[in-house]
């Protein structure tokens, strides 16, 4: 099934409106094209509604909150709502600030996601309603380890059931669940961490995965996962291979997708379902 939902994507070629990190927004949307969808990047208020309603999924990234993005996000938001496309959150530094706490808050309050992907510290922040993320990153503390895999597992379970989204939780193992069912992803490799982008960029692809495959959000979201970090592992063959830099090693992470096949990523992928 995991491959069939990556072929998916390529043969709909589903166009993704991004309202996204403005640091990571080249990024987001070559990843799009490498994976065969299609990137759109609207955030104005006089045009994301119009946007919104030509394409097949949305994801709105809060990297680089300010108050002119703000309304388009809740505007978007619901127009695809109203026209029942898949909608992906993505709380970037959430605890981090008030602001960004609040309106991702405030975000899930009126706008229906259809996922919700962060680093763990980011969704406990808006489970409790604040928290200690280290900027955009996961504080230590709160790092999904092989002693407290099993909290972390019933934590993101019962957000998701709480919120009735799909709750992708990243980190050295992924957890990506319904409320009921829950994919513990062991795919990936730390060096995706010395790059920026790398989650912002699976907050997009997601958006394909699910746009392509929206009869099954839970599965499409962990294909989606799964295919980024075996993109990843590739790309850092590629790096032990040429010894060059981090830059390098993104580049090669674009283009692991761009090469990634059904087949490849029903073989590469390792998870367990609890």
């Amino acid at each position: 099934m995991l491959g069939t939902m990556l072929n998916n994507v390529r043969s709909a070629a589903p166009l993704v409106h991004c309202i996204t990190n403005y640091v990571t927004v080249n990024d987001c949307a070559n990843i799009l094209l490498a994976a065969g969808a299609s990137p759109i990047m609207s955030d104005d208020v006089g045009e994301v509604e119009e946007i919104t309603a030509i394409c097949s999924a949305l994801a709105v990234n809060i990297g680089t909150l300010n108050q002119r993005t703000i309304p388009a996000m809740f505007m978007a938001g619901k127009k695809a709502a109203a026209l029942k496309k898949p909608i992906v959150l993505d709380p970037v530094g959430a605890g981090a600030s008030k602001l960004r706490t609040e309106t991702a808050a405030k975000l899930m309050a009126e706008v229906p996601f259809s996922v919700i992907r962060g680093n763990i510290s980011e969704v406990k922040a808006l489970a409790l309603g604040g928290g200690s993320t280290r900027g955009v990153d996961a504080d230590a503390a709160d790092a999904v380890t092989t002693a407290t895999l099993d909290d972390a597992v019933i934590f993101a379970k019962r957000y998701a059931a709480k919120t009735g989204a799909v709750v992708a939780v990243t980190g050295a193992v992924d957890i990506v669940t319904d409320g009921s069912a829950a994919y513990l992803i062991r795919n990936g490799h730390p060096m995706m961490s010395k790059i920026t982008g790398s989650g912002c960029m699976l907050t997009a692809l997601t958006g394909a995965f699910l746009a392509s495959n929206p009869e099954n959000i839970l599965e499409a979201a962990a294909a989606a996962l799964i295919a980024m970090g075996l993109c990843g592992e590739a790309a850092y063959r590629k790096f032990l291979d040429r010894k060059t830099g981090n830059a390098t090693f993104r580049n090669d992470l674009i283009d692991a997708v761009f090469s990634l096949t059904g087949d490849a990523l029903e073989k590469g992928a390792r998870y367990e379902v609890r």
